[in-house]
């Protein structure tokens, strides 16, 4: 049961530091970066943020759905593993509530 959300947050890990080490080495990404202003930095941001946000949620799905087909020897890993998901899900709403206030305070600046 440990080694599952051990497995399920090397996964997150790993797979963030994947898609970061892909946008720094993609040349096209940088030159868009630097060309754009902090509010398209921000919309950018916040399209990604928005991505994320939808695959943790098909991820929940699916292990919602695994856990209603599944026995009850493992209820309770896929419990905690549903748990994790969840707070990863807040954790990026969070995030992404704090980005679309920014953008709004930048939009309404002159």
């Amino acid at each position: 049961m440990r080694l599952t959300i051990i497995v399920l947050i090397t996964v997150l890990v790993v797979g963030t530091i994947v898609i970061s080490f892909g946008y720094l080495t993609n040349q096209n990404y940088v030159q868009t970066i630097e060309k754009s202003d902090p509010y398209e930095k921000l919309q950018n941001y916040k399209e990604e943020l928005e991505k994320i946000n939808q695959y943790n949620q098909q991820l929940l799905s699916e292990l919602e759905a695994k856990m209603a087909n599944s026995d009850d020897v493992h209820l309770e890993q896929l419990n905690q593993e549903i748990e994790v998901l969840k707070r990863v899900i807040n954790d990026n709403k969070a995030e992404l509530e704090q980005v679309i206030k920014k953008l709004s305070t930048t939009e309404s600046k002159p």
